[in-house]
């Protein structure tokens, strides 16, 4: 396996999974997200902090995690990572969201439903940026 492929497509897909994350839960379902919460209410950290250096290990372990099954599965293109990043992203969000549904109060089934949407969009970009990456430098025929 390629280190530094892994490396930087892991890294720019970290920073892709943060900026993402920012933009789509942060900005555009912050509210959706509020609204929707399971029976156990809010359980945001006290005052809305966020422990960021946990939130870039998360990220950091996001990319890296695409950034090793692209490497395994030799996806190098653009467009193969959106649709790998798609699937991952789809199958990682509903097998969390639907065990944590099943075995805890914290979320509704509606915010499952835009958990799981938003995660396939945000993987699937993620995908794409990690795959352009790692295909950077490949010789075409």
């Amino acid at each position: 396996m390629d280190i530094k492929k892994l490396l930087a497509g892991g890294i720019a897909g970290g920073v892709a999974f943060f900026l993402l994350g920012w933009l789509v839960y942060g900005m555009l379902l912050a509210n959706f997200m509020a609204t929707h919460p399971g029976t156990a209410g809010d359980i945001s950290r006290p005052n809305g902090e966020l422990l960021y250096l946990y939130l870039v290990i998360g990220n950091l372990a996001q990319g890296l995690l695409l950034a090793y099954i692209f490497l395994k599965g030799n996806v190098t293109t653009m467009a193969g990572g959106l649709v790998t990043g798609a699937v991952v992203g789809l199958l990682m969000s509903v097998s969390f969201d639907c065990i944590a549904y099943a075995t805890s109060t914290i979320a509704s089934k509606t915010m499952i439903a835009g958990d799981v949407a938003a995660a396939t969009v945000i993987t699937a970009i993620a995908g794409a940026v990690v795959a352009m990456v790692i295909g950077m430098g490949n010789k075409t025929s």
